[in-house]
């Protein structure tokens, strides 16, 4: 079998350039002989006609200023507001149908589908936009809550929580020299792209679960390919691996392409092991997931569509610009076999029947993509020193008079899919070319006037006339935007911001969490009786162990960071929080209840001490907490009358959910049952570590009921993860023995729903407490990282 991978593999490639030199020599043609021009020429005037208006009807559009486009509820609405969302959504999905999907637009099947595809985003977008205030609104699919409501409705919720997984660890493992933003960006375009194949592939007659099925296999096909992206592509042309690791890699990937099996890891020397370790078996893990999945003539197309692709990126990887003897068929040609066979390679990965024209169409499509790819990154290409056909123009046009001007190779290819592909069809040459001229547009906003000006003195000097025609275009044409482009620039603002945000709150809770360490110490007074010791040392000898301080450092930033309360101020709050929920440890731990043996990684007060030491110790931080809290001199005396008033009651309701708990032993639960003792033993603390400064800062009640709602599906979502932990987690970073729940005969999610449905009760819950953050009056990000940390902790 592995002999015959190989064979397919060379003799796969080999048919690929011969198709790829006969492309690129008509190319070569049509730029040598100028035959795009007068082409393109008659195209852009009939074109120009839907772009270009008179002046004078710009009088009737005041009052209807563009907002910009990274204000994207006002865009959305504005282009709803003035008729344009339709035409809008039309061009883009049209476009993804062509270059994605390989589809001609000249099908009426297809014209159908794209208008169903239309119809449904644009009611979509028209009702997120109006019905949500958040300046988020619309984009609610690409959070983890908006794509886990999406995944229920397709009943492919597992699927869902399987790929939240893995994304958040690649995120957590993508090299700092690699872009975290845009690889997780390409990542989840070509899961998108994949997606989109196995949908356009059903017809109305599978069943709910056939189609659940399709969906979930297609989510997991796409991130398995698409992990190639940031794990192999970027990896490699990053500066991470040193050269002798970008060889070792490199044998290995192609070994795997042409054997079908994944070699093991072998030793693997310098500081990238445990990197590689990662990267190595979650592409193996996908590798033979999409081999495995494969018909047996489905598969031999995917491994060499495969190797075309690894090896023509090889072949330009391994160019330097410091070369001058490239020929034009040594930049072209690979450029031809990667963009196309990235693209073919997604029907075979999906086992898709054969689709009539696809192969050729997505093959003479693919320089197009990567031009326009190349021209937008050519000046970061420039200073990384990569060879692509712009940075060898830039660098040897003086020299190399023989050398091919790439912007008129992006005008051949232009005009041959406009007229030799699609065959003249007028909805393509309306599409293409309001392609061609956005990305323009976006360069110039992008590098400013002056510098795209130098830009087109050097790359469209070949033909002024066209150029003046070309550049009008881009000074006066509208309605030539794109959906795509706008999720792209949005998807990639959301992950930086939500990054700097994730990055922000942990640094925050790390600094905040120091200084309620340094607060938490119960000094002893200086006349204070030898006798008198050992309560507080026992109590020090709690409070000093590894917590996580969740509730004090959530008060803190409620209070200070949300109200703007004294951090001074509010010192005793946050002491007397810590030390009751110290206090309800003490007492979880005891033998006539949980009877554990460690917490925060230390042996449990009991085991140190004595079981009547314990209940003391407990005793006496409760009623320390109360006596914090009545030293709030700061604040209106009601108020903090108030706030004990509530502190009290809460704390009444977890001895009541504790009793409920012990009760509850040895007893089978219901689920309403579990939630009540899940809220009473830990929602109510989250739920006074936030309302409590909102009653110091007086808010009204509205937004209490929010934080309360909130509080209770968040606690409920915490608990759920630490009985998945209990069964999942390591007991050096929980700091507590795993399994204690099963041993104790204790009801838990995952005892009453099982693993996967605890899970999928976990993120229920995180839903609903998402949402509940919508009904507050101000943005709170803290608490979506608050609840992001909840559960996807691993201790």
């Amino acid at each position: 079998m592995n002999v015959a991978f190989k064979d397919h593999a060379d003799l796969g490639y080999r048919q690929a350039e011969e198709k790829a030199a006969q492309y690129f020599a008509s190319l070569k043609l049509q730029v040598k002989e100028k035959t795009y021009v007068p082409t393109l020429t008659e195209d852009f005037h009939l074109w120009k006609k839907n772009h270009i208006h008179p002046a004078w009807l710009s009088f009737f559009s005041k009052g209807k200023k563009k907002p910009d486009t990274r204000d994207y509820n006002r865009y959305i609405q504005w282009l709803n507001a003035t008729g344009k969302l339709e035409d809008y959504l039309d061009r883009s999905v049209s476009y993804m149908y062509m270059r994605d999907m390989g589809k001609s637009l000249n099908s009426p099947a297809t014209q159908t589908r794209i208008q169903h595809v239309v119809t449904d985003i644009k009611n979509h977008l028209i009702h997120s936009t109006s019905s949500n205030k958040n300046k988020e609104a619309g984009l609610e699919t690409m959070s983890l809550a908006g794509l886990y409501r999406w995944g229920q409705k397709k009943g492919i919720e597992t699927d869902i929580i399987w790929l939240i997984n893995k994304l958040r660890m690649v995120s957590i493992h993508v090299p700092e020299e690699i872009s975290a933003e845009h690889a997780q960006r390409k990542l989840i375009k070509i899961i998108i792209g994949v997606v989109l194949h196995v949908v356009e592939d059903m017809d109305d007659t599978l069943s709910a679960a056939e189609r659940a099925k399709r969906l979930g296999e297609a989510i997991r096909l796409g991130y398995s390919y698409g992990l190639t992206y940031p794990f192999i592509d970027d990896l490699l042309d990053s500066t991470v691996l040193t050269p002798t690791e970008k060889e070792q890699y490199s044998r290995m990937i192609r070994t795997s392409l042409l054997t079908g099996t994944v070699p093991k890891l072998s030793e693997w020397s310098g500081s990238n092991q445990e990197l590689i370790q990662y990267i190595h078996a979650e592409l193996r893990e996908a590798f033979e997931y999409i081999r495995d999945y494969q018909r047996p003539d489905t598969q031999r197309i995917f491994f060499e569509q495969s190797y075309v692709f690894f090896h023509s990126q090889e072949i330009d990887r391994a160019k330097v610009l410091s070369d001058s003897t490239y020929t034009n068929e040594e930049l072209y040609i690979p450029v031809i076999l990667k963009s196309s066979s990235s693209r073919l390679i997604v029907r075979s990965i999906i086992s898709a029947p054969v689709d009539e024209g696809f192969d050729d169409r997505t093959f003479y499509n693919g320089i197009y993509n990567q031009l326009a790819d190349d021209f937008a990154d050519m000046f970061d290409d420039m200073k990384d020193g990569a060879v692509t056909p712009y940075t060898y123009y830039l660098k040897y046009r003086d020299q190399r008079p023989d050398l091919i001007n790439p912007f008129e190779m992006y005008w051949s290819v232009i005009s041959h899919l406009i007229h030799h592909v699609h065959h003249s069809d007028p909805k393509t040459r309306e599409v293409i070319l309001d392609r061609a001229i956005n990305g323009l547009k976006r360069c110039k906003v992008r590098v400013g006037t002056e510098k795209y000006n130098e830009i087109m003195d050097i790359f469209a000097s070949g033909h002024p006339e066209f150029n003046r025609l070309v550049q009008h275009m881009v000074r006066k044409a509208d309605n030539v935007d794109f959906f795509d482009k706008l999720l792209r620039d949005q998807m990639v603002t959301t992950l930086k911001n939500d990054r700097q945000e994730k990055d922000d709150f942990h640094q925050a809770i790390e600094t905040i969490r120091q200084q309620i360490n340094d607060i938490l110490s119960i000094t002893k007074p200086n006349d204070i009786s030898p006798m008198q010791e050992p309560l507080i040392d026992a109590a020090n000898y709690s409070l000093e162990g590894d917590g996580k301080r969740i509730r004090p450092i959530l008060t803190w930033m409620m209070g200070v960071n949300e109200y703007g309360l004294e951090a001074s101020a509010i010192v005793p709050l946050l002491r007397s929080l810590e030390y009751m929920h110290t206090a309800s440890l003490i007492f979880d731990d005891l033998p006539s209840q949980d009877n554990a043996s460690t917490r925060r990684g230390r042996p449990t007060l009991h085991q140190v001490h004595n079981v009547a030491t314990a209940e003391l110790t407990g005793l006496f931080l409760i009623l320390r907490a109360i006596n914090e809290q009545s030293s709030l001199g700061q604040f209106n005396a009601k108020t903090v009358l108030d706030l004990i008033h509530y502190s009290a009651q809460k704390t009444e309701e977890m001895c009541m959910g504790q009793a409920m708990d012990l009760q509850s032993k040895g007893k089978v639960l219901t689920l309403e049952q579990l939630n009540m003792i899940c809220f009473y033993k830990t929602g109510i603390a989250f739920e006074a570590s936030l309302v409590m400064p909102a009653i110091l800062a007086e808010a009204n009640e509205s937004e209490i009921a929010a934080l309360k709602k909130f509080a209770y599906h968040a606690g409920i979502a915490f608990q759920i993860k630490d009985d998945l932990l209990d069964l999942e987690g390591d007991l050096f970073l929980l700091g507590k023995p795993t399994g204690q729940d099963a041993e104790n005969n204790t009801s838990t999610f995952v005892s009453i729903l099982g693993q996967d449905n605890a899970k999928k009760e976990m993120w229920e819950h995180y839903c609903l407490a998402v949402e509940a953050l919508k009904e507050m009056p101000r943005d709170i990000a803290f608490l979506k990282h608050l609840l992001n940390y909840f559960v996807s902790r691993d201790h």
